[in-house]
């Protein structure tokens, strides 16, 4: 996958939030605030100011004239990836996020995936935003149409392996295969058809639970015919999140979940469970330590979020069963390099490694004028 992105570097956290009436809230405000309270809400960086002006995010109705002139309507939240499993909420207003990546919201689109490089790497619908984080797009533009991968890589695939080779097939490969190594992200490709068909079942499965139901999937269930139940209602607002694991209980302050497999309890990103992640991005705005618009956040504990926590926790529950399987996942004798580079796949040529220019719809540029791209 040649063409490789940072993700949404927002440069304030006030523009995103697990709930989109709090985005609404937050933007009244600073609206409605004038000169220094403006500036101070703001948060200005080198990036952005009040009173710097930015053209219109690809597909996403936003003013483009200079903040501190008009802010303009609130636009409609939209979804992203905040954290790894942390689905959010963001204002999609250029002149808010220092590098929004006009180029990944040029290819948003339902039939559009994310792959996220990292220890174990991670699919996404939504587009990422994260300050370290590496982005591969499936496809290099609207519709599918063209798969951001190494030109001739898929009649080379399904020539080695005696069948027709889908983009999604080499990003269901990568999330079975992949590995950190020390020159990148490394991806081994099996010589033999059934290493091949091998890695596909187990990076199907990872992708279908990674996707929690979007594209069209199906929501992931426990096996079985288990899921987690709220035993007790989240009242008011939850003080800290604990785990039980004789009962298997998840307690939200007096609101409590189960059964949570220990799994999906213990289940770790960069050496932090993603449910104490979870919990703490929703609680960041009672942290005393929060001003300004951060400090903006629900007066009690939102019912949707708990219904966003019972879905993780299968998600959660269900990568766990398939950490070791991944993990002992052996491609066998692999595909040499000279097979690719003889084919003229490898080296991938340096029009693959940058983002395709998208020429089917116009841009607003800055102060209401047409982006040339």
């Amino acid at each position: 996958m040649p063409w490789a992105t940072g993700g949404l570097r927002l440069g304030r956290d006030w523009v995103a939030a697990p709930d989109p009436a709090v985005l609404r809230a937050r933007w009244a405000a600073l609206a409605g605030a004038e000169g220094a309270d403006r500036e101070r809400l703001f948060r200005p960086s080198r990036s952005r100011t009040p009173a710097a002006g930015a053209a219109a995010l690809p597909g996403q109705r936003s003013a483009t004239t200079r903040f501190a002139d008009g802010p303009g309507p609130c636009p409609d939240p939209v979804r992203v990836l905040r954290a790894p499993f942390d689905e959010q909420w963001l204002l999609p207003d250029q002149r808010l996020i220092d590098s929004a990546r006009p180029e990944l919201w040029r290819v948003l689109d339902g039939h559009q995936l994310f792959l996220v490089e990292g220890p174990e790497p991670l699919v996404t619908a939504h587009l990422p935003a994260g300050r370290s984080v590496r982005v591969r797009p499936l496809h290099r533009r609207p519709g599918g149409a063209e798969p951001n991968l190494a030109p001739g890589l898929l009649p080379l695939l399904g020539g080695q392996y005696g069948g027709w080779v889908t983009p999604q097939d080499v990003l269901c490969w990568i999330l079975a295969a992949g590995r950190p190594g020390p020159r990148g992200y490394e991806v081994p490709l099996a010589a033999t058809a059934e290493r091949w068909r091998a890695g596909l079942d187990l990076g199907h499965r990872l992708l279908a639970v990674q996707l929690r139901g979007a594209r069209g999937g199906e929501p992931p269930r426990l096996p079985g015919g288990r899921r987690p139940y709220v035993r007790s209602a989240v009242a008011g607002w939850p003080h800290g999140i604990a785990y039980d694991a004789g009962s298997e209980t998840l307690s939200l302050g007096g609101g409590t979940v189960s059964p949570v497999p220990p799994g999906a309890w213990e289940y770790e990103v960069q050496g932090a469970r993603v449910l104490e992640s979870w919990f703490a991005a929703r609680t960041a705005h009672r942290d005393p330590a929060a001003d300004g618009l951060e400090a903006l956040g629900p007066a009690e504990w939102p019912q949707e979020w708990t219904s966003e926590l019972l879905a993780l926790v299968t998600t959660l529950a269900l990568l766990a069963d398939l950490v070791p399987e991944r993990a002992a996942f052996e491609p066998g004798p692999l595909l040499p390099a000279s097979g690719p580079r003889a084919a003229g796949v490898l080296p991938a040529p340096r029009w693959a490694r940058r983002p395709a220019s998208v020429l089917d719809h116009q841009e607003e540029g800055p102060g209401g004028q047409f982006a040339l791209l």
